[in-house]
């Protein structure tokens, strides 16, 4: 048992576990994501942003869009108008939520106009073209505000525009895209980092939290802050409404 000649063995047992058990989460997250599933956690997975006892937000929880605007607005024509929908349909919450839209324009709650589909844009895929779709629509319909957070690839965005001026905007996927501004009050009060261009996160030491994922889970939080969160609306303000959709 105290035989020198086995401890080198024994490292090199330990280290393919590590790297075998490190290879096959790789390949986890790749299925994952080639099969699309980059934001829908399972039902009854823990949150920070998950109300008790809500049905709706458990709902919506489970098929949280991976990146939703937030429009002070009232009026659903001029939002449809802005955002370009050709085939409009009248279209429930519930369906606007968990069923693949282009786009979904949901009816007014607080103020809020919120937006969801495939058909917005994502930061980490082109921060040029998210820049310009959210400049363009602030200038026609004034105070707009964009989410994206992808829980897997630990990428996440928000941005706020008045009357076609980034108020403030920060985008990472990897890196910092787009930092934009001087930091809200809510951003400070929630703890979030942003990292400046071409500067990244320290290794993390054992037992640390990563601070990439820690803004990832803290985005809907931020969105309650500063106007709405999804999953956080009572969903008997959204019986018997209905918002606009646009499926192709």
């Amino acid at each position: 048992m105290n035989d020198p000649n086995l401890i080198p063995v024994v490292l090199l047992i330990l280290v393919g576990g590590v790297l075998g058990g490190a290879a096959v989460m790789v390949v986890f997250v790749l299925h994952w994501r080639k099969r699309g599933l980059v934001f829908n956690p399972p039902l009854g997975v823990p949150s920070l942003y998950l109300p008790p006892g809500s049905r709706f937000s458990q709902v919506v929880f489970q098929h949280r869009p991976a990146a939703w605007l937030a429009i002070r607005s009232r009026n659903l024509p001029v939002v449809q108008t802005a955002l370009g929908l050709t085939n409009p349909q009248p279209c429930t919450w519930m369906e606007g939520i968990v069923r693949e839209q282009k786009l979904f324009i949901a009816a007014p709650v607080n103020g809020w106009i919120l937006v969801v589909g495939s058909g917005l844009p994502d930061a980490g895929d082109d921060v040029d073209v998210t820049f310009k779709f959210l400049l363009e629509l602030s200038r026609k319909l004034g105070h707009v505000q964009y989410f994206a957070a992808n829980r897997v690839l630990g990428h996440h965005a928000w941005a706020m525009l008045e009357a076609g001026r980034v108020v403030r905007a920060y985008a990472w996927a990897g890196q910092t895209l787009w930092n934009q501004g001087v930091k809200t009050r809510a951003e400070l009060e929630l703890g979030l980092k942003c990292f400046r261009y071409f500067e990244g996160p320290e290794r993390i030491a054992f037992g640390q939290m990563d601070i990439v994922a820690l803004n990832t889970e803290k985005v809907p939080l931020l969105a309650a802050r500063w106007s709405l969160d999804p999953a956080a609306i009572d969903e008997r303000l959204l019986v018997r409404t209905r918002g606009i959709a646009e499926t192709s």
